[in-house]
């Protein structure tokens, strides 16, 4: 078995682990075997002790490919990798509800109650052993041996995390998996020791991560995109943020962004754009497909469709009976809804125990000869391609309207997805009517080729880039109305730069429906919707995905906002500044920086102060002086008379002598910085 990149282990060359580096990127690794007697069971956790009973339990359930899906197969070894996402059994919150639960649109939306609510929101995560999610990325070798019980044996190596770098974990597992299955758990330990040498992740950067003599090149999703739940606080730029389009479209806008999604939806590209609104609005979905690398591959890829938006939805790339949550989705009875959800399942049992699933994609294909474990190909980019050769590109052309497809469609229609049972097809059930409408000029771009895997690969490349690129505008569009929501201001030439920044504009959900019906949705969406457009936009108000995605970008904006009037302080000429304002007003703006000031020596003894923030405490103490010296007199001795204003003032040069008291320096202090 080759492995791409190539590695090579000297021990006396590995670095030392640091668990704290490590757990940026990696919670554990570990060696799942699937034993004839006891089923599946953790053999190596490293490092140890990083895991509950109950997570373990789940983590081996989920490693392995569903034997109701699996046939014999004659390759005497066969490689896969897939992964899955599961609830930690530490969170607080209920394990599945209703999307009216999760989230309903107030009528009355203020900046201040955002803002909060956000802060609240991330305070509460800042630990990441409170992260709701765990990723495992699997390595599953199955090797057949006539010489063994059942004619041969399964194992798996895992990596553990609690962030969704796909990009990172699955070419790590390229070089991993063979190396452990060479060496045995050494691998474990020379694998964890090199990670926890990475600088820290850098969400939307391109990073190069060393193992041993390879080099990881990889993107990493954005910080918009990635939950607050990672308990990772990245700083969030407002300007990389929908409903504004990215100055720079080559990097990744969205989770997910190196699945390939024309490969996996190839025969269903007509519906990529109901599927784009069913996510957009937070619909439940149920994706089948053969193996756990092609349904891993389409959960992925449906949650990338609607980038840059933070897509708030539970979802499983694979997800198998043994999970916990299933009793609950199995017990929903006649009129019950379902909770949002993209399941991805290689269990055909699914298909009845969830028959009430209102939406579900049939996609993938099975291997020749009846086989349904798909072999994964590799590529010289790290990446996986979970299809196999029944993916012709003859098949690339849009299907054309003839009699016999439309009795095919009439007879899969009313079949329905039980028909997957005898024999499996690639087809979409749903009764929710779309209102985009495909967009044919992006179909006829894509571009067809030759059967070369070499010429195929590069032509995946090309059209998930089209595909992507169209997605993002069409969501981007989309998003564009909520954009003065979250428009800053600076303060103007006549304004006070110390006064608070004037809050971002309120939020009513019926007022912005009605604005938004008068004045259109615009040429790029007008010219691709349907004449019921304002549906959608009502239906994404009341689905889960508004609030997270608005309370986010509205303290970002917020956060922006700060940070430019925080610059306009430094900006200002204090001399100037006084020289135009009255008395009164000279007055509220010794009150204003004093106020500012006693922030930002808040912000150092917490310990959270930022580089800037030393010039900053600089800038305002002296503009701080400054006023107070063409303050009246008397009002000047009555600041003085307190305490704390008084020690605020001390430092300068000149001193006022007040009677009974000690001598107080209240001079003025040079405000001018390098700029």
């Amino acid at each position: 078995m080759s492995r791409s990149p190539s590695f090579s282990v000297k021990t006396e060359l590995s670095p030392k682990l640091d668990p704290a580096s490590l757990r940026q990127w990696a919670v554990a690794f570990c060696i799942i075997r699937f034993d004839l007697e006891q089923g599946q069971l953790i053999e190596e956790c490293y490092p140890p002790g990083c895991l509950t009973k109950d997570e373990e339990l789940e983590i081996a359930f989920s490693s392995f490919p569903d034997s109701v899906s699996q046939h014999q197969n004659r390759s005497s070894i066969h490689d896969c990798i897939f992964f899955f996402r599961f609830r930690r059994q530490n969170d607080s919150q209920s394990v599945l509800v209703s999307s009216s639960e999760i989230t309903e649109v107030d009528k009355e939306l203020s900046p201040k109650s955002t803002d909060k609510r956000n802060l609240t929101r991330s305070n509460t995560h800042k630990n990441n052993k409170d992260s709701r999610h765990m990723y495992g990325y699997v390595f599953n070798r199955q090797r057949h041996d006539e010489r063994l019980k059942r004619g041969g044996e399964q194992k798996s190596v895992v990596i553990l995390s609690l962030s969704p770098y796909s990009s990172v974990f699955r070419p790590l597992l390229q070089i991993m998996g063979p190396l452990y299955f060479d060496i045995g758990k050494k691998a474990l330990e020379h694998i964890a020791a090199f990670v926890s040498m990475w600088p820290a992740p850098k969400p939307g950067k391109l990073m190069d991560l060393p193992i041993g003599n390879a080099m990881l090149k990889v993107n990493l999703p954005p910080a918009h995109s990635l939950p607050s739940e990672s308990g990772i606080l990245f700083e969030e730029s407002a300007y990389s943020m929908a409903p504004f389009l990215p100055n720079n479209q080559s990097v990744p806008q969205g989770l997910f962004h190196d699945s390939d999604l024309f490969g996996t939806f190839r025969g269903l590209l007509l519906q990529l754009w109901v599927l784009w609104e069913l996510l957009l609005i937070g619909e439940p979905i149920l994706v089948i497909a053969p193996t756990p690398p092609q349904c891993c591959e389409a959960v992925a890829s449906l949650v990338s469709l609607v980038a840059p938006l933070l897509y708030s939805v539970d979802f499983r790339p694979y997800f198998t009976i043994h999970d916990p949550e299933f009793a609950h989705l199995n017990s929903l009875q006649e009129g019950d809804t379902f909770p949002p959800i993209v399941l991805g399942v290689t269990n055909l049992f699914f298909l009845k125990a969830l028959r009430k699933m209102p939406h579900i994609v049939s996609v993938g294909s099975p291997a020749p000869n009846s086989n349904r474990l798909a072999f994964t190909t590799r590529s010289s980019s790290g990446k996986f391609s979970a299809r196999s050769e029944a993916f012709g590109l003859q098949q690339l052309s849009l299907k054309k309207f003839s009699p016999s497809n439309l009795l095919s469609a009439v007879k899969l229609k009313r079949d329905g997805p039980l028909c997957l049972m005898t024999e499996h097809k690639e087809a979409i059930w749903t009764t929710y009517g779309a209102i985009t409408k495909p967009d044919t000029s992006i179909l006829n771009r894509l571009i067809d080729a030759g059967m070369s895997p070499r010429v195929e690969e590069s032509m995946s490349v090309v059209n998930n880039e089209i595909l992507r690129r169209h997605f993002l505008e069409l969501t981007t569009n989309f998003l564009a109305p909520f954009g003065p929501y979250f428009r800053t201001k600076t303060p103007s030439e006549s304004s006070s730069p110390f006064v608070d920044p004037p809050p971002l504009p309120s939020f009513n959900a019926d007022e912005f429906l009605a604005s938004l019906s008068a004045r259109g949705p615009g040429k790029f969406l007008s010219k691709r919707m349907k004449s019921n457009w304002l549906d959608l936009y009502r239906r994404f108000l009341r689905g889960p995905n508004f609030m997270p995605w608005f309370q986010r970008r509205r303290a970002v904006a917020e956060q922006e906002q700060h940070k430019l009037w925080r610059q306009a302080r430094m900006n200002t000429d204090i001399q100037q500044f006084i020289s135009k304002r009255s008395e009164l007003e000279i007055v509220d703006s010794f009150n204003a920086i004093e106020r500012h000031f006693l922030e930002e020596i808040q912000l150092q003894e917490s310990g959270s102060a930022s580089a800037e923030s030393v010039l900053t405490r600089q800038k305002l103490k002296g503009d701080l002086q400054a006023v107070f010296n063409v303050l009246p007199k008397d009002m000047q001795q009555l600041l003085l008379l307190n305490p704390k204003k008084a020690s605020l003032l001390q430092g300068s040069p000149e001193t006022t002598k007040l009677p009974g008291h000690p001598s107080v320096q209240v001079g003025v202090v040079s405000s001018t910085l390098p700029r």
